[in-house]
């Protein structure tokens, strides 16, 4: 995986994956790897900075919950309304950069 295009599309990635239901870190980084057959390996230094740093823009928000087999809560992140028309906004971009570039490799 190129750690650039990563970075490039990593709120992307993650609004998408919380998009359905809220979601807690392990969830969402094995979300990721099943999604992608493992092409998505999220690591905790790569994760969490961006979680906080969506909760901060105010497009997710996080409330701590327990699991279901018990031990200490853990936060679970779901969109907020700015959270769905962001994940919009990307995903019309990523649409539109996808066209582009098919376009100028030409398809295969």
């Amino acid at each position: 995986m190129n750690a650039n295009l990563l970075k490039g599309n990593l709120d992307l990635i993650l609004l998408a994956i919380i998009e359905p239901s809220p979601i807690y870190g392990g969830e969402i980084t094995r979300e990721a790897s099943e999604r992608t057959n493992g092409y998505f390996d999220f690591k905790e230094g790569t994760l969490y900075p961006a979680l906080h740093r969506l909760e901060k823009s105010g497009f997710i928000k996080g409330s701590f919950q327990y699991l279901p087999r018990g031990g200490s809560p853990v936060k679970f992140y779901e969109l907020t309304e700015s959270g769905k028309k962001e994940l919009s906004d990307k995903r019309r971009e990523q649409q539109a950069f996808d066209q582009a570039m098919s376009a100028l490799l030409g398809k295969s």
